[in-house]
């Protein structure tokens, strides 16, 4: 393909581009401002293309300044909703400067060294915000563990390496070589530019696509009043969890039910029921620790698996969120209700361990601690535990 046609198919790709970030900025209101600044980036990497396929018509160094600030734009553009997705932004100033600084050097310098501006020192600052838009998503909280991440990185890292390449190594070569290194530099551009402006665009959408996935999949697996995981999360995401652990290492669940949990919704009502989950749901949370996984399975009843952990430590544990909850519950000013849990223990010794099985051994140890008289812990039976291993 000769060069004319590579900048329209370019411009082409990156109307496209632009198009299909606002159609799916519609479907993410959540990413709303960060689709709209790289939807509004793709135009003006379109609006670049024109200029720069018109630079000759205007006078002096006009058309490639115009060219290189409308460009440049685009690139921080895209530098600001990256760091958007985690609730930073760069300050007007940050940008403003640079670009009035590139405009300025264009006019400062003239047209007898223009071609080396267009060819090699203009390619440096596309490389630095390129460069810095790749740490961006790279660092990014919210982009953290997304398939990805790992894709849209890439492309920003090979187009700010390009670039680099451009100021740095090309005047080596052209130099060395002589102006047919241009030749072949200037095609090659514009196919790095087709790929990169079709990668960009892709990565892009798929990255607020799969965040927006894995919110709604985190939803499902939510209890909505306590905010622990609910039975479909717990079932999905324990056997990963044991998974994880280390090899031949111990681990523990806790069966908890709150005591007679029916007659605190039927003389304090709903509400305070609701508030009464809640309580032990952010006392059990915190009891446990950032290492166990904490369910609510149904009305009263909760799980708590404790990866990596005897049953010896398991128990005190539980104890603690006992007396905590008791404690908390009894004088907290608005329920002051007395509310107390019975909890069951069971424990298993290797990665292996069978989920239901555990989850079963420990629902009948907790049957036997309110067999007697509720508000404690009590472990299974060693020929209960082994069976869950």
């Amino acid at each position: 393909m000769d060069l004319a046609t590579l900048w329209h198919l370019t411009t082409g790709t990156l109307l496209v581009a632009a198009a299909m970030t606002l159609w799916e900025r519609k479907a993410q209101a959540r990413r709303s401002r960060e689709l709209g600044l790289w939807a509004l980036a793709y135009g003006l990497f379109a609006f670049g293309c024109i200029l720069a396929m018109n630079r000759s018509l205007l006078p002096g160094v006009a058309g490639p300044a115009a060219t290189n600030v409308v460009m440049m734009l685009g690139y921080s553009l895209m530098l600001q909703g990256a760091l958007a997705l985690d609730g930073h932004r760069l300050h007007p100033a940050f940008i403003a400067g640079p670009l009035a600084f590139i405009g300025a050097a264009w006019f400062a310098v003239g047209a007898g060294s223009a071609d080396l501006l267009w060819n090699h020192v203009s390619s440096f600052p596309i490389a630095v915000v390129c460069a810095l838009t790749a740490l961006a998503l790279l660092r990014s909280r919210t982009a953290r563990g997304l398939r990805s991440r790992p894709i849209a990185v890439a492309v920003f890292a090979g187009h700010a390496l390009f670039y680099g390449a451009r100021a740095f190594a090309v005047p080596v070569l052209a130099s060395a070589y002589g102006d047919a290194v241009l030749s072949i530099v200037a095609s090659l551009t514009m196919y790095e530019a087709v790929l990169f402006s079709v990668a960009m665009a892709m990565s892009l959408l798929a990255l607020v696509r799969e965040e927006d996935h894995a919110r709604l999949l985190a939803t499902a697996r939510t209890d909505f009043l306590t905010d622990l995981n609910n039975r479909q999360g717990f079932f999905e995401l324990a056997p990963k969890r044991l998974s994880q652990a280390e090899k031949n290492a111990r681990h523990a669940l806790l069966a908890i039910d709150l005591d007679n949990f029916k007659a605190i919704n039927d003389r304090y009502g709903h509400e305070a029921g609701d508030r009464v989950l809640k309580l032990f749901a952010s006392i059990a949370r915190e009891a446990a620790g950032p290492d166990a996984m904490s369910a609510r399975l149904g009305g009263e009843e909760f799980a708590i698996l404790l990866p990596n952990m005897t049953g010896e430590d398991a128990r005190l544990v539980g104890q603690s969120i006992a007396r905590r909850f008791a404690e908390t519950a009894a004088r907290d000013d608005e329920l002051g209700i007395p509310a107390t849990v019975s909890i069951g223990l069971a424990e298993a010794g290797s990665r292996e361990a069978d989920l239901t099985a555990l989850l079963a051994t420990a629902d009948r140890a907790l049957y036997q601690a309110k067999m007697l008289g509720r508000n404690r812990v009590e472990s299974a039976r060693p020929d209960q535990a082994a069976k869950a291993a």
